[in-house]
């Protein structure tokens, strides 16, 4: 058996940015260092911060009064930030700029009078959190039945955002779909790059493997959109937590498993299945450099 590793792939720019705000604080102000939801969508990456003082929260009301909180790479609502400032309590936002872009295009067009589509998965955090901007005019759309039937007051200012880690294939269906409806769509590419740079990547090598192993979490909304691009080219997928979650019957008759990992995801879990697998040989397949990196929040540079 050989293995591919697919590049880029692992930690984006924002990913690196939020752990590093979590460990800075705990450097920094000593522990305890609350957080707000999973800093990113990874069980590793949360068990390794706890373990060095981070205790993990749902929501707000679980932080005592007056004590620091980060908030995850996913972004909050305003509403989370009103009563993050009612509790007195210290705020240190690890969202993703890119993020916080989607963020500030959903306020301005908002004033601007827009219908706003957001195309994105319901429940994930991040969309929680750009719907709160200006609920009243946001619609969600989740697939191309919602792009058929959604209905708007004014066909002329209608304004398509996206959640960062979706589909670029099933995200761009979604927008012809609109865009047919409402020729006077604006629309706006937010799908971050990280996300578009690792579907295009393991797109490269689905031609030359037998098999292709997401290595990230189930809640991982850019590790789901990577097993779906595999699989859109013919190739089995699974998505891979760690390395006890292979099965054996996976690897009946496969000479070349492909191998990717989310932008949440930690380089190491890559390697430990790399060596659960113990291929005959390993290559890589890069197809862009990243040289991406985000300034930290003012409190800790």
């Amino acid at each position: 058996m050989e293995v591919i590793l697919s590049a880029p792939r692992g930690f984006c720019a924002g990913v690196v940015r939020a752990v590093d705000v979590v460990e800075l604080c705990l450097k920094n102000f000593g522990p305890p260092v609350y957080v707000r939801r999973e800093i990113v969508h990874n069980p590793h990456v949360v068990s390794d911060l706890r373990t060095k003082g981070a205790i993990f929260v749902e929501e707000l009301d679980e932080v005592p009064d007056g004590e620091r909180v980060v908030f995850s790479a996913h972004g909050v609502s305003p509403q989370v930030w009103q009563q993050s400032k009612e509790r007195n309590l210290s705020v240190v936002d690890a969202t993703c700029p890119l993020v916080t872009k989607v963020h500030l295009e959903a306020l301005k067009y908002a004033k601007d009078g827009y219908t706003i589509l957001l195309i994105g998965h319901k429940g994930h955090d991040e969309v929680i959190g750009t719907m709160g901007e200006a609920p009243d005019i946001t619609i969600l759309i989740q697939n191309v039945d919602d792009a058929k039937n959604v209905q708007v007051t004014n066909q002329d200012k209608v304004v398509a955002l996206t959640q960062t880690t979706l589909s670029v294939l099933d995200t761009a269906e979604i927008v012809n779909v609109l865009k047919t409806r409402y020729p006077n769509l604006v629309t706006r590419n937010d799908i971050c790059y990280a996300t578009s740079n690792r579907q295009d990547a393991i797109k490269s090598i689905t031609k030359d493997v037998d098999l292709v192993m997401v290595i990230g979490a189930e809640n991982s909304s850019n590790c789901n959109r990577l097993r779906e691009v595999a699989e859109s080219q013919g190739v089995p997928a699974y998505l891979v937590n760690e390395p006890e979650d292979i099965k054996d019957e996976w690897l009946d008759g496969v000479e070349f498993v492909g191998i990717t990992s989310g932008a949440s995801t930690p380089e190491r879990l890559v390697w430990e299945v790399v060596n659960k697998l113990n291929p005959s040989k390993v290559s890589t397949v890069e197809l862009v450099e990243e040289n991406v990196s985000f300034l930290l929040p003012k409190s800790l540079r």
